[in-house]
């Protein structure tokens, strides 16, 4: 009976040892392949090539907004005589009425507020929000006429001047910061609120997949708040040219200049990020990939000697 259970107990594990053997080489089968750098630029190229014949419009205005970012710089300088006929009108704006005419309606407006009542405003209350309104219309009156004068200025100096070109960075740069603000407010919360249902909920979610679904989300959040940011920067630069008195033609072109350099940033910036966590997914990937071939190489290495 002894013999007869150890030929059992050896025919048993010839048997599992065989189906591991052939386990191993249909694991290898069955594990995706990716693909290798030079395939996957290859690839990137195509896409590329792809993408810009079926979109000529926003591919041309990409690259032109990369050459004005380029080639730009900051605009022409002021000659000295456009910088003495700017800085003499600029000298004319009134700041020190303005700042009298701010503070006589900032008084104007607490008197009122303090007299008015949930829902009526008696005597004293409607002789106070007629001095408020009188001080809001001396004012506003002060500040247009501080805009106009401002205008004036602006259009000795011209839209590509150094002036224009500067004041247009600066509206750029400030809306860009805000955009990614948003961005990182939002990710924290977004964050904070992942991690919070991840252990309230007691989900079985590994490191490794939290870790990817964060950076999904950093990523929408900063497509979020960089689109924005360009859509708000856009809609209010019209206001900007207006203000230099411009020909109809110019400040159409200038328009079209700065919209397509913001554009070409703002993409420039996002395929940046976006090829940056993605090379970086890939080649944990392609680490892990490596690895686990090795591994599988190594058993059937052992095994087959184990065999001998």
């Amino acid at each position: 009976l002894d013999v007869v259970q150890r030929q059992k107990e050896k025919q048993n594990s010839k048997e599992s040892k065989r189906e591991t053997m052939n386990r191993r080489p249909n694991q290898q089968r069955m594990m995706a392949r990716l693909p290798e750098p030079a395939d996957l630029g290859q690839m990137i190229v195509r896409g590329t090539q792809g993408f810009a014949r079926r979109n000529p419009v926003v591919t041309g205005g990409y690259l032109f907004g990369l050459l004005v970012l380029i080639l730009g710089g900051s605009g022409t300088r002021l000659t000295l005589q456009q910088r003495q006929q700017y800085n003499r009108i600029m000298g004319t704006i009134d700041l020190q009425a303005e700042y009298q005419a701010s503070d006589r309606y900032a008084r104007a407006w607490q008197n009122y507020k303090a007299t008015k009542g949930w829902f009526t405003c008696d005597g004293l209350c409607q002789r106070n929000k007629e001095r408020m309104e009188r001080a809001k219309a001396d004012l506003d009156a002060i500040r247009e006429e501080g805009r106009a004068r401002m205008s004036d200025a602006k259009s000795i100096a011209g839209l590509w001047s150094e002036v224009g070109v500067g004041q247009v960075k600066d509206s750029f740069w400030s809306y860009f910061h805000q955009g990614k603000q948003f961005a990182k407010r939002q990710s924290m919360w977004d964050a904070m609120f992942m991690g919070f249902r991840t252990m309230t909920r007691g989900r079985d979610e590994s490191m490794v997949e939290f870790a990817l679904k964060m950076l999904m989300q950093v990523l929408l959040n900063f497509s979020l708040g960089l689109i924005m940011a360009f859509g708000i920067f856009v809609f209010s630069l019209w206001s900007i040219i207006r203000d230099y008195q411009a020909n109809p033609l110019v400040a159409v072109l200038f328009f079209l200049t700065c919209s397509c350099a913001a554009f070409a940033f703002v993409a420039s910036y996002l395929l940046a990020m976006y090829g940056a966590a993605a090379g970086g997914v890939y080649g944990l990937a392609k680490l892990a990939e490596t690895n686990a071939r090795a591994r599988i190489h190594q058993d059937r290495r052992q095994q087959h000697v184990h065999n001998r």
